[in-house]
Parts: structure tokens; C-alpha cells; sequence
């Protein structure tokens, strides 16, 4: 867990996994993001990687990534629990408001 955490901990890393939330990207699609160096942009997608929370997959010349949503998930619900938070599902949310006769 504490290799998720890390890899959250930076900025570059987080607008990565946010620009991989809208589908699977190469790295120089993702790179284009950032003024930063080819070398230091492979260093994040390395931490990205060994966390679990990226894939990556050769395609040519290209590497593609792509976001591994259920490790950032358990990372979150990990958090939570560790603070004692219940978090709800909007389903279970929605079935408790229907059954109290109140809308969601």
C-alpha cells in the first residue's frame, strides 16, 4: 500500500493517472502534458508501474498505459478504514434514501 501512497504523492503522477482515466494513452501522448524530460517522464511511469496502478504494453515502438482503477480503489478504501470512515456505495446510498421514502 505504502508504494501506492508514494506514487499518488506526486503531482506529475496524479495528472497521469487522471489523463489515463479517459482511455488507454501512449507515453508520448502523455508526455506532451508536461515540460519535463523523456528520462524523468519514464521515472514516473516506472513508480506508476510498481504500484500497480498503470499497465503498459508495447505497441511498436510505442509503449501504451493504461489505468488499473481496482488498486487505486482498494489504495482509497484502504485509507479509509484505516481512519474508521464507512464509505457507501451511491447503490447502497440510494437503496437506504428509497427505503426511508426519501429521493436520492
Amino acid at each position: 500500500m505504502s508504494t501506492v501512497f508514494k506514487a499518488l504523492s506526486d503531482p506529475t503522477r496524479r495528472k497521469v493517472l487522471e489523463l489515463l482515466k479517459g482511455g488507454p494513452r501512449n507515453a508520448g501522448e502523455l508526455a506532451e502534458h508536461f515540460q519535463i524530460s523523456k528520462p524523468t517522464m519514464s521515472g514516473h511511469f516506472a513508480v506508476l508501474r510498481e504500484a500497480g496502478l498503470v499497465t503498459s504494453e508495447r505497441d511498436g515502438k510505442q509503449v501504451v498505459y493504461e489505468l488499473q482503477l481496482s488498486v487505486l480503489e482498494d489504495a482509497m478504501l484502504a485509507f479509509t478504514k484505516a481512519f474508521g470512515w464507512d464509505l457507501k456505495t451511491s447503490d447502497s446510498t440510494d437503496r437506504t434514501a428509497a427505503e426511508k421514502g426519501e429521493t436520492a
